[in-house]
């Protein structure tokens, strides 16, 4: 019912900022008021912005160092450069991007404060003007990665022999460890749907029938919902940005009135029963009763007895591991090619440890090339929201871990050699613009011990 989590990071930064920079712009230890100590084209650097980011880079974790606001500085600088060529360039921001950040991090950050008002107070600012500064930060940044993709798109092409005779400067100890990959083939058939879907609605009906007659959907859901993390709490799922669960979950709960229980809504985690229990704006506080299809032994039994007659005939070459996948397999995406499997991100074969299935990398890792497992029981995508499914595999391909090589992995080293070149031409970039762009910086700072010379004028 939830997506994935929101990168959290960027929005810690913002919003830490915009409480304490008033706080620290009144003093500090050494008698300073918060003042400009950068002039950068037509931008200023405040002293405060500095605080602001040494604090949250202290909260995450990075040691605070004599150096630290020096090299805060020179990133805001660096940052103010491609900002100024992205202006002059005429670089528009990606809007949609922007906005679609902005209002997931308001949202987010609403959650977290306990609604809108919540928030205003806390921040001591109407939302209006909350994302009135936090979309000009925003839209800054995309300008600032519009900026940095156009120089890096005019780095030189590569060819093979530049990758190799990148490769051979490499000092041995700086080439990545390649993890074993694995190439396999699989073989996959769904259960019965039908029949263990049409159980679940019936028992979800049951239950909400009971709640209409006085039980507590709380109760419910902690003995019977398959979400054990909302179940512990009586099916509560907290007051929650709607962009945070699945459409049709968030739809159906904002369509309902506090204390009124839905109708059986379907998510790719299962079906759900929703009692809402408080909305404020697009945030929502609700129960829920999860529960899942369970296919019956009888249809797991005849799926194995398939796959194991299909396996028989592959071992003793009456057929082969193609064209039984032709026959028979029911998964579309490895069907067509012969039933290799592939990464959907990259398009790769190959695949590492991390990037397989569990359930499948369990099966996988006893196997030798050439190997065709017994039938087991899987799921089509990785976690609770994978369907239950049945296959047996062919292993095709072992790569054991080894140092990055020329021969073997040619698509990795291509990829290290553009970014190396990339940040060559980045760098030359905010040289040059060094010496050509009117920069003054605050005695404070003169002592820096800068990445860059050129800063202090």
């Amino acid at each position: 019912m939830k997506k994935r989590g929101l990168a959290l990071y960027a929005l810690n930064i913002l919003l830490f900022c915009a409480v304490t920079a008033p706080a620290i712009g009144q003093k500090y230890g050494n008698g300073l008021i918060d003042k400009t100590i950068a002039l950068i084209g037509n931008d200023m650097i405040q002293l405060s912005s500095i605080e602001s980011e040494v604090q949250v880079m202290i909260m995450n974790g990075i040691p605070s160092e004599k150096n630290l606001r020096c090299r805060v500085l020179e990133s805001m600088l660096v940052h103010k450069l491609f900002l100024t060529q992205a202006r002059l360039d005429s670089l528009s921001p990606n809007i949609d991007m922007v906005e679609s950040t902005l209002n997931a991090r308001i949202q987010e950050a609403m959650s977290r404060m306990g609604g809108e008002k919540a928030m205003e107070e806390y921040l001591r600012k109407p939302m209006y003007k909350i994302k009135q500064e936090w979309r000009e930060t925003l839209t800054e940044q995309s300008l600032v990665q519009s900026m940095q993709s156009k120089i890096a798109q005019t780095a030189p092409e590569l060819t093979p022999k530049d990758v190799k005779e990148y490769y051979r400067t490499l000092p041995k100890d700086s080439l990545p460890i390649i993890s074993t990959q694995y190439m396999y083939r699989q073989l996959v058939l769904y259960p019965d749907k039908e029949e263990a879907v049409m159980a679940v609605k019936e028992r979800l009906l049951e239950f909400r029938e009971r709640v209409m007659k006085g039980e507590r959907f709380s109760t419910l859901a902690t003995i019977y919902s398959q979400d054990p993390v909302s179940g512990a709490r009586g099916g509560e799922l907290g007051m929650t940005p709607k962009n945070n669960f699945y459409p049709s979950f968030s739809d159906a709960a904002i369509s309902l009135k506090e204390g009124q229980v839905s109708q059986i809504v379907e998510t790719p985690e299962g079906y759900h029963l929703i009692q809402l229990i408080k909305k404020e704006g697009d945030l929502f506080n609700a129960r829920h009763i999860l529960l899942r299809p369970i296919y019956t032994s009888t249809d797991r039994d005849n799926s194995f007895k398939t796959l194991d007659s299909l396996r028989e005939l592959i071992l003793s070459d009456s057929i082969s591991f193609e064209k039984a996948v032709k026959s028979h397999s029911q998964d579309l995406k490895s069907y067509m090619n012969g039933g290799v499997v592939a990464d959907e991100n990259t398009g790769s074969s190959l695949f590492d440890k991390d990037h397989l299935n569990h359930l499948d990398y369990n099966i996988i890792k006893d196997l030798k090339v050439g190997d065709v497992s017994e039938a087991f029981e899987s799921r089509d995508n990785e976690g609770s929201e994978g369907q239950t499914v049945y296959k047996i595999i062919k292993l095709e391909k072992i790569i054991p871990s080894h140092i990055a090589n020329y021969d073997d992995d040619f698509s990795v080293l291509q990829q290290m050699a553009k970014e190396k070149v990339a940040n060559e031409v980045i760098e030359k970039f905010i040289r040059q613009k060094q010496k050509t762009t009117f920069i003054r910086i605050d005695p404070l700072f003169s002592n820096c011990a800068f990445e860059r010379e050129g800063w202090i004028k």
